[in-house]
């Protein structure tokens, strides 16, 4: 497939409802679209990076000078047989994985569309169906997670996530395991606000039955993390010190988690992804796929990688309404039954996009014909 136009736009999207984490509050989805066209046929990609650098160093803006100065210029007009070529494109790029993943998404999308398969097929996914769980941001009190934790109950999401930061954690955790028991499937995501001294803590959290404590310590650290899962029976899952198939492996060789977190964006897209899915399949760590706020476009790119074998955890792969009045793509995202997504059976990432919402919440935009 030659690669001969190549458009991205920025677009900002309100969130039904702000998020929060350990490292702020969210209002609004700001990130780039970015669609890849050949002979007609045109793929999809969405980043995942945030307005701020504090998830980790790349934003919206340097997402678009990545890609206009840089990315865009080394795909267009190339002759590219299949989308593992892409990172080959793109090595002499150090980092910048997330501004990698938007483009090299988009040309899996074409690549699938091309060859009239799913996204999924394409991947090498087996599933037809994916359980999905739930992300719960922080709130200004305990009372206020617990009663969103009761209405995604309601809703049938098969796994709970809450984030937790220093002072709002133990008892949280307490909260919600005395209203709804033991059995609830319950994890609790730390966005790196923890470091050692901690441990008291951290071993507190050890009582409670929990399915996993995400990235408790460093957002770069991988040693740390190895020391406190020999100090824990709960599983350490490692998300933001994940950014290599280099980085999967030792942290599997340090014991440094048991479970392992994919994000599309943090490692580069589709291909780099696959191969941290099949290395931990090897060594025998369960994955689950994070998520980052996506819209229709990135949400639909997780799924097709949630339907690899070995995603064996319900990811934060939820329904369009969760976050967004109206998605981006057509029809937007719905559960099949409680708890349940079906993977699409179209072709590419298999929905429509709305070119038509695109073009109102678009507040630049750019295209290179090659």
């Amino acid at each position: 497939m030659r690669i001969d136009k190549i458009e991205m736009r920025q677009i900002q999207v309100p969130l039904k409802d702000p998020f929060e984490t350990s490292f702020g509050r969210m209002d609004r989805k700001d990130c780039v679209i970015i669609s890849v066209h050949s002979g007609g046929i045109v793929g999809y990609g969405e980043s995942t990076a945030f307005s701020h650098p504090f998830y980790n160093e790349e934003t919206t803006g340097t997402i678009w000078y990545m890609l206009e100065h840089f990315l865009i210029p080394a795909l267009l007009g190339k002759e590219v047989a299949s989308p593992e070529e892409v990172s080959g494109l793109f090595a002499s790029v150090r980092r910048n994985h997330m501004a990698i993943a938007a483009i090299e998404t988009a040309v899996w999308d074409l690549y699938a569309k091309q060859n009239g398969i799913p996204l999924s097929q394409a991947l090498g996914g087996e599933k037809q169906e994916i359980e999905v769980g739930v992300s719960i941001g922080i709130e200004p009190t305990v009372d206020l997670v617990v009663q969103n934790v009761e209405r995604f109950v309601e809703q049938g999401y098969k796994r709970m996530k809450v984030k937790i930061k220093p002072g709002f954690d133990v008892r949280l955790v307490e909260a919600i395991r005395k209203r709804f028991g033991d059995e609830l499937p319950l994890m609790v995501d730390a966005n790196s606000a923890y470091t050692l001294q901690d441990l008291p803590t951290l071993k507190e959290l050890d009582h409670y039955n929990l399915m996993m404590i995400e990235q408790p310590l460093a957002h770069n650290d991988i040693i740390e993390h190895a020391s406190l899962q020999r100090e824990l029976r709960t599983a350490v899952c490692l998300d933001e010190s994940i950014h290599t198939i280099a980085d999967a492996r030792h942290a599997i060789e340090l014991g440094s988690c048991r479970i392992m977190n994919i994000k599309l964006g943090r490692v580069g897209g589709l291909t780099n992804a696959k191969k941290i899915h099949d290395l931990c399949q090897l060594h025998g760590i369960p994955v689950w796929c994070g998520g980052m706020l996506e819209l229709g476009i990135g949400r639909l790119h997780n799924i097709a990688l949630s339907s690899l074998t070995n995603f064996v955890i319900p990811g934060d792969v939820s329904a369009s309404k969760r976050f967004w009045e109206q998605d981006i793509v057509l029809p937007g995202i719905e559960m099949i039954r409680p708890g349940i997504l079906a993977v699409p059976t179209n072709v590419g990432i298999g929905h429509e996009v709305g070119e038509q919402s695109l073009e109102r919440l678009t507040v630049r935009k750019l295209t290179r014909v090659g």
